[in-house]
């Protein structure tokens, strides 16, 4: 482990303790074990799920004697699900930029079976849900008419006023009924109002993957994809260690740290990188660079990855809601304290912009939704009060 890091991982399971030793044993060998682990093998086949990273666990134990029968059945099953799937949206990926490069539109892919290809060397190695593109907002309509072609259909989810989508939102979400494939198109890396490269800078340091198409799928460059690597993970809590495991395989790479560290301070990230260098030196023994290690020595970037483990050693899925009070109160406080001086105030002063919620309370015709901004105070007040009397 490289740098000053203290965080404190009492508290960790034995079986999340084995599936980071598993992790740990670098390359995809298989991974023999002297003497039986005492382990809760159904627990651990659940953390295996949880944290995404059962492709890579039964790569490493497929020989192993000592796990049960039903638990190693129950990983190869998984693996074999994983890797039609991951052929599945390989195929829609290539369906997808051949739409786009016929259409003159830039699209750049973002995770999935191009993370895979990329930092695992094959694609059966890393899990993904779903399909996330990065288009500039002004081709986004353009996109959308030709994904519909396709077959694809929006979820209306958004709720907007004033155009407050541009920036508190970041992606649409398209489903597509005959394939199950669900599509993200985004338009920034990450939810606003924090800033972030533009999508002309990203797509002049783009690069091809090496996913075997035959139209080219282009992904961002390393260095942006730490960027966007680090600030979603730290979004999630790195609820999931498959994140982690994602920074270690792109450490291996040859980076370009000091494109990197510019980008940390000019974006206002270097503690969000300390702390994802901090977590993933100690859990996964990652080698931190020599340009990085000044990341992993930050008071705030230690206390940040201590808080991420309160994520780590539970199974919390964020996407499940409504979360637990207890949780989603933790989380709220995380996120804030995620933020840099100037991306505090930024999030402070959009509270000022009109929400969706006043349209409710107070419905006004389109042509005075301008009113939200000087009403919004006071319909924020009375919702309050309302939701204090009916408590």
């Amino acid at each position: 482990m490289n740098g000053k890091t203290a965080i404190v991982t009492s508290g960790t399971s034995n079986e999340l303790k084995f599936l980071l030793e598993c992790l740990n044993n670098k390359g995809n060998k298989q991974f023999p074990q002297d003497g039986e682990p005492n382990l809760d093998w159904s627990l651990f086949l659940k953390l295996t799920r949880h944290h995404r990273v059962y492709p890579l666990i039964y790569t490493k134990l497929k020989s192993a004697q000592y796990i049960p029968a039903p638990i190693m059945q129950s990983m190869f099953c998984d693996y074999q699900k994983n890797t039609f799937k991951m052929l599945k949206l390989t195929g829609e990926i290539e369906k997808i930029s051949r739409q786009t490069f016929d259409n003159d539109i830039c699209t750049i892919f973002l995770k999935g079976p191009i993370l895979a290809a990329d930092l695992y060397g094959e694609i059966s190695q890393r899990t993904s849900s779903d399909i996330d593109i990065l288009v500039n907002i002004d081709d986004l309509e353009k996109v959308e008419s030709l994904i519909i072609k396709m077959g694809y259909a929006k979820d209306e989810y958004i709720e907007t006023v004033l155009n407050d989508w541009k920036w508190r939102h970041h992606h649409l979400v398209y489903f597509h009924p005959d394939t199950q494939v669900k599509l993200e198109i985004h338009w920034r890396l990450n939810p606003g109002p924090a800033k972030e490269p533009s999508f002309n800078e990203l797509w002049q340091r783009k690069q091809v993957s090496s996913l075997p198409t035959s139209y080219p799928i282009y992904g961002l460059g390393n260095e942006d994809l730490f960027l966007f690597l680090i600030t979603h993970g730290a979004r999630h809590g790195w609820s999931r260690l498959r994140w982690l495991v994602d920074i270690d395989r792109l450490c291996k790479k040859n980076l370009d740290w000091a494109r990197i560290n510019a980008l940390l301070q000019k974006y206002q990230f270097m503690h969000v990188a300390g702390q994802t260098m901090v977590l993933s030196s100690h859990l996964l023994h990652t080698s931190v660079h020599e340009g990085a290690k000044h990341l992993t020595k930050s008071a705030r970037s230690n206390r940040l990855a201590q808080q991420a483990l309160f994520y780590v050693q539970r199974f919390i899925n964020l996407h499940d809601e409504p979360l637990p009070e207890d949780i989603a109160r933790y989380h709220k406080k995380h996120l804030f304290s995620l933020m840099s001086f100037k991306n505090k105030m930024l999030f402070i002063l959009s509270f000022l912009h009109p929400y969706f919620e006043d349209t409710k309370t107070l419905p006004l015709p389109q042509r005075l939704h301008f009113l939200y901004f000087p009403l919004r105070p006071f319909l924020w007040f009375w919702r309050k009060t309302r939701i204090h009397e009916m408590s």
